[in-house]
């Protein structure tokens, strides 16, 4: 089961609109806690030290049942018309531990609440749009750690590979024993699984 969606670490992406001269660059990273945002965005206002503003939002995932933070800065605009409609996109696209942060030069021309609002948003989009290959899904998984006689070795691998689960650990002892990590759901049918085949010979630990 999908929890949410996330970018893969270290990366960043970009993208940019001009509206009435204004220039708005859209800067979305991955970052994993609101200290990591914090310092990402102050990196972007450093880079961009000479922009009128840098606007941003971001969501970290809360951990244990927590709810998830998130924060937005409109950094000057108008209220609503810079904060928000950064994190509707980034929400909107179920993503999670990233940090959105759009850097706005003016050209001269007041572009009004509305305009603000579809500035930031499609800036954002660019931004988004860039990052469809850095997009990764983060599920809802579980250790499973079982032990088998040395025979069924070969048995028990090939059972694994039907899920597309590789061993993370492997010990030899009295017996052979498998650590792996699969997602919630696949984790009760593997274990089915391995029983069934393994003709009961085989223990799990929790």
């Amino acid at each position: 089961m999908e929890k949410y969606r996330t970018l893969k670490e270290n990366s960043i992406f970009t993208g940019e609109i001009t509206e009435k001269k204004s220039r708005f660059i859209a800067y979305l990273s991955h970052v994993s806690s609101p200290e990591e945002a914090v310092s990402f965005l102050n990196s972007i206002k450093k880079k961009h030290y000479d922009a009128k503003h840098n606007c941003s939002a971001y969501i970290i995932a809360g951990e244990d049942g927590a709810p998830d933070i998130l924060h937005s800065s409109d950094d000057g605009e108008p209220s609503g018309t810079a904060g928000k409609p950064i994190m509707s996109v980034l929400s909107g696209a179920g993503l999670k531990n990233v940090i959105l942060v759009v850097t706005r030069y003016f050209g001269g021309t007041l572009l009004g609440t509305g305009g603000l609002v579809r500035a930031y948003t499609e800036a954002s989009k660019e931004a988004l749009k860039a990052a469809e290959k850095g997009i990764v899904r983060v599920t809802d998984s579980r250790d499973l750690s079982f032990t088998f006689d040395y025979r069924n070795e070969g048995k028990a691998r090939r059972i694994l590979e039907e899920y597309g689960i590789i061993p993370d650990n492997t010990e030899y002892g009295e017996r052979v024993c498998f650590l792996v990590k699969a997602e919630s759901e696949v984790a009760g049918l593997l274990t089915d699984t391995l029983t069934e085949r393994l003709s009961g010979e085989v223990e799990f630990r929790s």
